[in-house]
């Protein structure tokens, strides 16, 4: 049976509707605006070493890939960057208690974050784990990491493929520093990270008596830009910025630059956007 609104209530409720999405839209363009208000943009960056993030330790200064990109973000929306230093476990409060607008810091996608947060849909890189071991411990496959203990990061997106694929016994600690002390101390077999930081140690004489002897990054997946959920305006804007970053190939001179070698992945995002328009004649 058809139920029929009077023209009165209907009105109403219209109104009603146009009201809601106008609040909704304000919730939504809150971040962007305090951004240009403040003009300051607040990201969350992870320093556990490079290429991806160090401090200087005479000035105190932020260095690495990690804070370049913030610094790309907050000059393609005209305002100054702010990077604050977080920890793989903390890293999710700190953007959901509004300690940082946005997080560069080493977060790859996965299903299971994106049911907390919300991201860029463009990635700007592709990033997967590697295992670093002391030479001789005759560990050549992933799978030879069944029924030994391997050390992580809290909250890394390597620990669901190295327990439930690989039978790995998981250490998990607040940091990548504290996870490698363990390294070195035994008290794992193998520690598995970021595989840029992990190949940029072998450069340092200090890890001399490791190796990385797996062939191939586990999972690599896509890096992204985390925000907080409903933030659809801050996620178009930055968007458009990481889509013209590829475009002009910034990214893969920034990559060359600072010792993060591009992946094939960002090679064929730059082919991908390479002709489109450019950020500043996008609506």
């Amino acid at each position: 049976m058809k139920r029929h609104f009077p023209a009165k209530a209907l009105t109403t409720f219209c109104l009603g509707a146009l009201v809601a999405i106008g609040t909704s839209a304000v919730r939504a363009d809150a971040t962007l605006d305090k951004i240009r208000q403040r003009h300051e943009i607040s990201v969350g960056v992870i320093l556990s070493g490079p290429p991806f993030g160090t401090i200087d330790p005479k000035t105190g200064e932020h260095l690495g890939y990690n804070v370049e990109l913030a610094k790309g973000v907050a000059k393609a929306l005209g305002v100054e960057a702010k990077t604050v230093s977080v920890l793989a476990p903390n890293r999710v409060q700190f953007l959901q208690q509004g300690k940082v607008d946005i997080l560069i810091a080493n977060m790859q996608f996965t299903d299971e974050r994106a049911q907390i947060l919300d991201y860029v849909p463009t990635p700007y890189e592709e990033v997967g784990g590697a295992a670093l071991i002391r030479k001789g411990a005759g560990i050549t496959r992933w799978a030879d990491l069944r029924d030994k203990p391997v050390c992580v990061s809290q909250g890394s997106n390597f620990i669901k493929p190295l327990q439930e694929t690989y039978g790995a016994q998981i250490k998990a600690f607040r940091s990548q520093s504290e996870s490698l002390l363990s390294l070195r101390g035994n008290g794992c077999v193998a520690a598995v990270h970021v595989s840029p930081t992990m190949h940029a140690l072998l450069g340092d004489t200090e890890w001399a008596g490791y190796e990385i002897p797996l062939p191939n990054d586990l999972i690599p997946s896509n890096s992204v830009i985390w925000l907080r959920k409903g933030e659809h305006d801050t996620q178009a804007k930055l968007d458009a910025i990481v889509r013209d970053w590829h475009r002009s190939g910034w990214l893969i001179a920034l990559g060359e630059r600072t010792g993060m070698a591009p992946s094939q992945a960002l090679r064929d995002l730059h082919e991908q956007y390479r002709n489109a328009q450019p950020l500043a004649s996008q609506p």
